[in-house]
């Protein structure tokens, strides 16, 4: 294999621009690393493990925010080479589990000097596709519309948009963990659900008192869930999901919105490619 890299990356990222895309290439190729292949999702096709192993490379690096590592990750299932994800979005959820508190040029290098290792990290699998970074569901799911507005610098579709978003959230149909039966039976505005080795762990956003009604506004505006009240309702290997009193479910995995409707039930799996970590018991 060579020691290049195929660079995988999507202009619409975070820190996608023309800047962020040469520090990549600087840094790597400083490290030994040089990018050889590039392929800008979703303009070009995602390369196939064959396409890679036929082009000698044994680094992918995924330099995208989540949604697109996500799509990346389920193309090169079944590869044998390793992935480096890159913090190229704006959340960069997977990253931080793989790299914690370290940033890009250090956890290149890393990967240059082989302190860094490789495991299949854990994911969240379901019927309508996989979570590497989280899965979010319920009615505040719909913030995902503000997200794409601020993406377009569009603010009076941000201004709409957060405002129905909002409301959504506050009164639309709630969704709940029936199986574990888990916190509250009439549900919540929001359920995340994060992969860990101990499990999946589930956590609930609420909002009902004024002080919290407040504090989760706020939070949502900032897409900081974690800021708003919340209850960790404990860590499990399945779960199963639905919104009470409707059958469509508000769902996004890795912050990309999914069509489901009724109980959906998510389990704790692993993905089927490694991928390069300095946290190998994170």
């Amino acid at each position: 294999m060579k020691q290049g890299i195929w660079l995988i990356h999507n202009d619409a990222s975070g820190s996608n621009d023309a800047a962020g895309l040469a520090a990549v290439r600087e840094h790597c190729g400083a490290r030994g690393l040089p990018v050889m292949y590039e392929t800008s999702f979703p303009r070009d096709d995602l390369p196939t493990p064959q396409a890679l192993d036929a082009a000698g490379i044994g680094i992918a690096a995924l330099f995208a925010g989540d949604g697109t590592i996500n799509a990346a990750l389920d193309a090169l299932a079944g590869w044998g080479g390793k992935v480096l994800v890159l913090p190229g979005g704006t959340m960069n959820l997977l990253y931080h589990r793989l790299y914690g508190a370290l940033d890009m040029v250090q956890a290149i290098d890393a990967v240059a000097k082989g302190t860094a290792s490789a495991r299949r990290a854990e994911m969240i699998e379901s019927p309508v596709g996989h979570g590497y970074a989280g899965v979010l569901v319920g009615p505040g799911t719909s913030w995902n519309s503000v997200r794409e507005a601020m993406r377009h610098r569009d603010l009076a579709g941000m201004a709409r948009e957060a405002s129905d978003a909002l409301e959504h959230t506050l009164e639309g149909p709630p969704v709940a963990c029936v199986e574990p039966a888990l916190g509250k039976a009439g549900g919540y505005p929001l359920i995340q659900l994060a992969p860990t080795r101990e499990g999946i762990e589930i956590t609930a956003f609420h909002a009902e008192t004024t002080g919290e009604y407040v504090k989760q506004t706020v939070a949502l505006l900032q897409h900081d869930f974690r800021a708003g009240p919340h209850d960790v309702l404990g860590r499990v290997d399945c779960v199963t999901l639905r919104t009470i009193g409707a059958e469509d479910l508000g769902l996004l995995l890795d912050g990309e919105p999914v069509e489901a409707r009724g109980a959906i039930t998510f389990r704790l799996g692993n993905a089927k490619v490694d991928m390069l970590t300095t946290r190998p018991d994170g």
